[in-house]
Parts: structure tokens; C-alpha cells; sequence
């Protein structure tokens, strides 16, 4: 996955340590970064999630470290898409995310079949991460 960089040359997605205050590492947050500047931004499509996590350490954090993966289905596809593949492209995910929201509507019937309200706001959660769809080419 690519997008064009402020300074026309081609950013490059990738998988990359966030370090919050000095404390927490936070792994496998999908960022683009520009060989050409060093100018790196977090996707769009995780920032708010990450943003919200970094919230919830608060201030003063305890030293730790943290799968991005595990609370963002957009990072978990990107990890499963570069598991596959070192630069995968965007049809690639596409497919991915297909499988995966097709996955997650299956777990919500069951979820709702056995009226377990937790279960079922957790995958309302993860289909709404997955449904930020501004993915770059």
C-alpha cells in the first residue's frame, strides 16, 4: 500500500514501534513513511484508535509494551497481509478485509444467537474499525 508523499516521492506502508512517553512501546501500528524525506504518518484508518489508546495510559504510563494488533482490526489485517507478503498490494487486502468482515458477521449471528451483549458490542467494535475504508494505492 502506497500514498503520495508532501513531497511528491512514494510513501511506503509499513509496520513500525510507536514509543509513548518514553515508557510504552506500542507494536505493529501501520504507518507510511517516505524513504525520500523521513516524513512518517500514521494510516488514517487506525489513527483514532490509536490515539484513543494512547489516551487511555494516560500521562504518566507504566513501562510496557502493547500489540496494536490485538485492539485494531485494520492493524491485524496488515500484520496478516505482510505475514504474506513484504509489500502486499491494495487488492490483496481488500480480499482480506472481505474474508475478515465476512468472519465477523458469522461470529455476530452467534454471538446473538447466545445473547452474549459483551461478545456482541466487542465485534460491533471491530466491524466498525474495519469499515474505515480510505485505503491508498
Amino acid at each position: 500500500m502506497r500514498k503520495t508523499c508532501h513531497c511528491g516521492e512514494t510513501m511506503t506502508m509499513k509496520l513500525r514501534t510507536v514509543i509513548y512517553s518514553g515508557k510504552v512501546e506500542i507494536d505493529n501500528v501501520p504507518i507510511f513513511s517516505c524513504t525520500t524525506c523521513s516524513r512518517s504518518e500514521v494510516i488514517p484508518e487506525v489513527k483514532p484508535d490509536l490515539t484513543g489508546l494512547i489516551a487511555q495510559l494516560g500521562a504518566e504510563p507504566d513501562k510496557g509494551t502493547f500489540l496494536f494488533n490485538e485492539c485494531n482490526e485494520w492493524a491485524d489485517l496488515l500484520v496478516e497481509a505482510k505475514a504474506n507478503k513484504q509489500q502486499p498490494e491494495i487488492h490483496e487486502v481488500e480480499a482480506l478485509a472481505e474474508q475478515r468482515v465476512n468472519m465477523l458477521l458469522d461470529l455476530y449471528l452467534l454471538a446473538q444467537s447466545l445473547e452474549d451483549e459483551d461478545w456482541i458490542a466487542d465485534i460491533n467494535k471491530r466491524l466498525q474499525q474495519i469499515s474505515r475504508r480510505t485505503l491508498h494505492t
